[in-house]
């Protein structure tokens, strides 16, 4: 059949059994549960696009994540290390653009709500 990718998946019972528990374990990142998803989806023989349309992902991206792990296996499965400068910021610490603000309150034992406040009244007037 046409479209089926080079990659065919063969999954050993401990692989299966951990895709299965990642697949179905409420307390993981959505994205892990869904690249565990997509590897059992593989190993069922589905193509790409159907993959796709059955976790809402780009056939594309179905297909990078089929290679990698048919070329690395379970560790082909979590996420490399980003390129480029690392944050500056953690993330949730704040919407950006209010990281002097968030930690002005914090220092000062105010909440980041009470500065937003504050700031909003002296522009009304």
């Amino acid at each position: 059949m046409a479209g089926r990718s080079r990659y065919q998946i063969i999954l050993s019972e401990e692989e299966r059994a951990e895709l299965e528990h990642r697949a179905a374990c409420y307390s993981r990142p959505h994205r892990e549960v869904q690249r565990a998803k997509l590897v059992l989806y593989a190993a069922e023989e589905l193509s790409n696009v159907e993959i796709g349309a059955r976790l809402q992902m780009a056939p594309e991206l179905v297909g990078r994540w089929r290679r990698r792990f048919h070329e690395q296996r379970l560790e082909g499965l979590s996420d490399r290390p980003r390129a480029g400068r690392p944050r500056r910021f953690p993330p949730a610490r704040g919407r950006a653009g209010q990281g002097r603000r968030v930690r002005a309150a914090q220092g000062a034992g105010r909440p980041a709500l009470a500065l937003q406040q504050i700031g909003a009244a002296s522009v009304r007037h």
